[in-house]
């Protein structure tokens, strides 16, 4: 497995280098974005890239926030990637909102914004796409929930890093399964970029960022944050000597099914293999994923227990 960092956290003070644009480009072809990525390099900016599929909020303003402090030069991706939804999910609701998008991210300071169509992406079709697939990392967990999605990330990922040639590339924790299969696509591939995870932006009452929160009524609103309070339940167990980790995950099953939530799954993992917790473990994931009604809600906690 590619070697463990720190996630980042923004600071308050930015980079001297770093090119002060007026103006934040908009692209949404294939042709203009490889010019203008051709005239980075050309001048030798640090290229960042942020990929989304849109509907922003502050999470992803986060984002775009730690790649100003470390790339001379940001480019956010908005591209709802039919790869990577399943057969009966969301992908006609997800949520589009180019606009308000494109304003927010004109004032976080974003230098470009790339939104191309499924045309430019995928110009023959998903039919005959080459499919990137990392193995055993996205078999379990959502990927036993959803079949093919993580070939679907890895593969419109890919594209993006090769068109945008990123120094470094930033990506939430709040889907650390996901960051961990690019982070090994990245090794794996050699890619010539640093990837940057950045920690999850909550609530104040602890849910974490999401654009499916929206979904929620306000009724399941006010219950979701159980996801949340669950896992620190178990961290606090987990940090009390507690090793029993089935145990653990079936009781915070429990705890969830009480608080109104349909758990997916509930999984206490080695914090870099994803593999089932070992007592010897010292660095833990605990990730969850729940339905309120069709929405689904994922989060995770990490932590390092002492030698």
């Amino acid at each position: 497995m590619p070697s463990r960092k720190e996630p980042f956290r923004p600071s308050n003070t930015g980079s001297s280098k770093r090119l002060k644009i007026d103006t934040m480009q908009s692209i949404d072809t294939l042709t203009g974005l490889k010019q203008v990525i051709r005239e980075q390099r050309v001048s030798g900016r640090r290229i960042g890239l942020v990929p989304t599929m849109g509907n922003l909020h502050s999470g992803h303003l986060e984002l775009i926030k730690a790649a100003r402090l470390s790339a001379d030069w940001v480019v956010c991706s908005i591209f709802v990637n039919p790869m990577q939804f399943g057969a009966g999910e969301d992908l006609d609701a997800y949520p589009r909102t180019l606009d308000a998008d494109r304003e927010r991210l004109e004032t976080a300071g974003c230098d470009c914004l790339f939104h191309p169509a499924a045309s430019e992406v995928y110009p023959q079709g998903l039919e005959t796409q080459t499919i990137v697939s990392v193995p055993r990392l996205g078999l379990e967990h959502c990927g036993r929930s959803r079949p093919g999605h993580f070939d679907g990330v890895t593969t419109v990922v890919c594209k993006l890093f090769n068109l945008c040639q990123p120094d470094l590339a930033f990506f939430g924790l709040k889907d650390y399964q996901q960051y961990l299969i690019i982070q090994k696509m990245v090794a794996d591939l050699q890619f010539p970029l640093e990837m940057i995870g950045v920690e999850t932006v909550r609530e104040a009452d602890g849910l974490a960022m999401s654009s499916r929160n929206s979904y929620l009524t306000p009724d399941q609103r006010s219950q979701a944050p159980a996801l949340y309070q669950t896992l620190m339940q178990v961290r606090t167990q987990i940090e009390a000597g507690n090793r029993q980790y089935g145990a653990l995950e079936e009781s915070a099953k429990q705890h969830l099914i009480a608080a109104g939530l349909t758990p997916d799954y509930v999984a206490i993992c080695n914090g870099d293999t994803l593999l089932p917790a070992r007592p010897t473990d010292s660095f833990l994931a605990i990730l969850a994923a729940v339905f309120l009604g069709k929405t689904r809600l994922i989060d995770n906690i990490r932590l390092t227990l002492p030698d």
